[in-house]
């Protein structure tokens, strides 16, 4: 797993963060969801390093890296934020400027780094995501049972720390299972490297301050963008799980590419297969997704 990778820790300010890279060319950086950390693209990196420098990075808060703290607003937990420690993590890794991929949570920090730093970014990737305002201005029931992270990690502390910490293994088990995709799919060692991370009470304070941060202030950086008509410049891909709720959930709105064709002018997409975990179902149909677009 992640063979000839090498690891390290970049410090960005506040925030200490740990990354594997390898290859050559130009930089991609590749990000993980809830509850994983960027263990998730074990099958995927390894197939872009003959054409592209790949760099795979834990999120503040999430896998290895730091757990800065926080305030009252949850603003080192947004997006803003964590987009900000990326752009200085390429830069000290020596990329100006790099392409991304962001799967879930990652996908969101994508996002937000190219709506803040769009001279960083060339090319993003959003993985089963719609942007955050979309989601939660469209929030229902469905979302509400179906991706219960959204409302209950949101919950005023201590509570949703308390039963991420003391049923870690549960909350895995019912994300990797009920999103729709297989709990085969997941080796022992990974799951418990996922358990492992939602145990500790650093970095469960720190997951449920992201969560409480996208249901605050990350709508309202997106608002505000809205509203000031600011748009992401860099060209889009968009994919999202064949089995899973996006396209379902916004058909009436033409689908996830038609929600994301109103924050971009040059989007495209495609459905994956497999469930919400796709890059882990499917990770050679990623690894090609991927390398088409960024290539």
């Amino acid at each position: 797993m992640f063979d000839d990778f090498q690891s390290t820790t970049v410090e960005v300010g506040e925030a200490s963060l740990f990354v594997r890279h390898a290859g050559s060319g130009a930089a991609v950086l590749l990000l993980h969801g809830f509850p994983q950390t960027q263990l998730m693209w074990r099958d995927v990196a390894p197939g872009l390093t003959d054409r592209f420098t790949v760099v795979c990075a834990d999120l503040r808060g999430y896998g290895a890296s730091s757990c800065p703290v926080s305030d009252t607003d949850h603003a080192p937990y947004a997006k803003r934020a964590m987009a900000a420690d990326m752009v200085a993590m390429m830069g000290k890794l020596g990329f100006a400027s790099f392409m991304v991929a962001g799967h879930d949570r990652g996908g969101r920090v994508a996002y937000r780094m190219a709506l803040d730093h769009p001279d960083s970014v060339d090319k993003l990737t959003v993985l089963d995501i719609v942007p955050t305002a979309d989601a939660w201005d469209r929030a229902d029931a469905r979302l509400a049972l179906g991706y219960w992270p959204w409302s209950l990690l949101a919950q005023p502390e201590p509570l949703p720390e308390k039963i991420l910490a003391a049923a870690a293994e549960a909350i895995v088990d019912n994300a990797l299972g009920g999103w729709g995709s297989s709990p085969a799919v997941f080796p022992a060692d990974v799951r418990q490297a996922y358990v492992d991370a939602l145990r500790d009470p650093a970095h469960s304070h720190a997951i449920c301050e992201e969560y409480r941060a996208a249901a605050t202030l990350d709508r309202k950086h997106d608002h505000a963008d809205k509203a000031a008509g600011r748009t992401i410049r860099c060209p889009v891909l968009a994919l999202w799980s064949e089995q899973g709720a996006l396209a379902e959930w916004y058909s009436d709105e033409g689908g996830p590419l038609a929600l994301w064709r109103g924050w971009a002018d040059d989007v495209r997409g495609q459905a994956m297969p497999g469930g919400h975990f796709f890059p882990e179902e499917a990770p050679a149909q990623t690894a090609q997704a991927l390398a088409a677009f960024f290539g």
